[in-house]
């Protein structure tokens, strides 16, 4: 288990100032292990449950700005405390966790620790809180020119982009097909072969 300095540390690296004694406190009432890991594209960060172990497991991508990363790791921590007060047979992404969600980010919106534009993203994506806040395209967008490592060229947002526009993702070559919920339909011109991409990835546009 993470020692309370121990976490301190960690921390202090990826979150708002401000936002360190809070999340320290959640800790030291409802305990568990923290660890970062590096980057995945399925999710930002996850609560492992084991029915073999007393401590839990919380971890979160490496590579998150600052405000994302609290953002999720509140959103883990509030699937622990879901899972201590109500036990593992409820949906993982029900009312009992948004409303544990709601309660737990409610200290941190104020500018002293989110800058004014996510505030207000932020605010309206905790009305009724996503199963991952990458579904919300405003807040993602918001959250995104904080980025640590930016890539200047892939500059636009897919779901920015035309039908048929042509774009580059990962030195791949595609074009943009029609949208589906969160993702869009994309051929990629070299193999004709069709992908789902997120909404969200940045590309750079080929003229």
């Amino acid at each position: 288990m993470n020692s309370s300095e121990k976490l301190r540390q960690i921390l202090s690296k990826h979150i708002p100032a401000n936002s360190l004694p809070y999340c320290l406190r959640l800790w030291e009432e409802k305990p568990f292990n923290f660890t970062i890991s590096k980057s995945r594209k399925s999710k930002l960060g996850d609560f492992r449950y084991r029915r073999d172990r007393s401590i839990q497991t919380i971890t979160i991508n490496g590579d998150l700005n600052p405000y994302q990363f609290l953002l999720t790791f509140i959103h883990e921590v509030a699937h622990l405390h879901t899972f201590l007060n109500f036990g593992i047979e409820i949906a993982p992404h029900g009312q009992e966790w948004k409303q544990t969600f709601q309660k737990l980010i409610s200290p941190l919106l104020s500018v002293q620790v989110f800058p004014r534009d996510l505030l207000i993203p932020l605010q309206r994506h905790m009305r009724a809180p996503k199963a991952s806040s990458a579904q919300d395209l405003f807040l993602m967008k918001e959250m995104s020119k904080y980025d640590l490592q930016k890539d200047l060229e892939a500059n636009s947002f897919l779901s920015d982009l035309q039908l048929g526009i042509t774009f580059e993702l990962e030195g791949r070559v595609f074009k943009k097909g029609e949208t589906r919920r969160t993702r869009v339909l994309c051929e990629e011109i070299k193999t004709g072969k069709k992908y789902l991409i997120t909404h969200l990835a940045k590309v750079k546009v080929i003229e």
